[in-house]
């Protein structure tokens, strides 16, 4: 794979009941997990190691997340130079909504998937953070960030994921498409250089 993918997951100091939903900045973050398609390597990042994750994000050609846009993304953006929005994403979430209607969660789509399960909640992360535990909270956003990977690589071969219904606890099949981002991102990059940077 001559792109570099970097597969993306953060955890949160805090939690929702004690930070309005509107205002992810203040949940901060704990660590930050990556996969690095160029090395191969998990890595971690603490809340100090930030700007160390931040240029590896800058030289990605494709980002990838669960929920990555809504959630991880703000919560990291305090702590960036460049603004969030200017990194090329896959969210795996947004574009299960956009093909079902309604959002998922990971757990649903790595039990069906994977027959797989994550390693705890993000509840379970924010304690883990509290008792001061960075060394275990590391091992479970890498394990989140694993989990990530493996569906998206999953959907890339087959063209498809499942995930078990919270509806009717069944098991449904969903068409994916996650190939052409790397594409769209490309062509778009394409367009934006072909227009002159300067008038003189």
């Amino acid at each position: 794979m001559s792109e570099r993918i970097v597969i993306l997951d953060v955890e949160t100091q805090r939690g929702f009941n004690e930070v309005d939903r509107k205002k992810l900045h203040l949940l901060k973050v704990s660590v930050a997990c990556a996969y690095d398609s160029k090395t191969g390597s998990y890595l971690s990042f603490e809340e100090k190691e930030l700007k160390a994750l931040e240029e590896i994000l800058k030289q990605a050609d494709l980002v990838i997340g669960f929920n990555i846009v809504g959630f991880d993304f703000e919560v990291l953006a305090p702590y960036f130079a460049t603004p969030v929005k200017n990194f090329p994403v896959l969210d795996l979430l947004v574009e299960f909504e956009k093909a079902r209607g309604h959002r998922i969660s990971l757990q649903s789509l790595a039990q069906a998937t994977l027959k797989t399960s994550k390693s705890g909640t993000g509840w379970d992360a924010i304690q883990l953070y509290k008792d001061g535990k960075l060394d275990e909270l590391k091992k479970y956003c890498t394990d989140d960030v694993r989990i990530t990977k493996d569906i998206y690589e999953y959907g890339l071969k087959h063209g498809k994921v499942y995930f078990i219904s919270n509806r009717d606890y069944q098991t449904h099949e969903v068409a994916v498409s996650w190939g052409n981002a790397l594409e769209a991102i490309k062509a778009q990059k394409k367009e934006e250089s072909s227009f002159p940077t300067s008038l003189f």
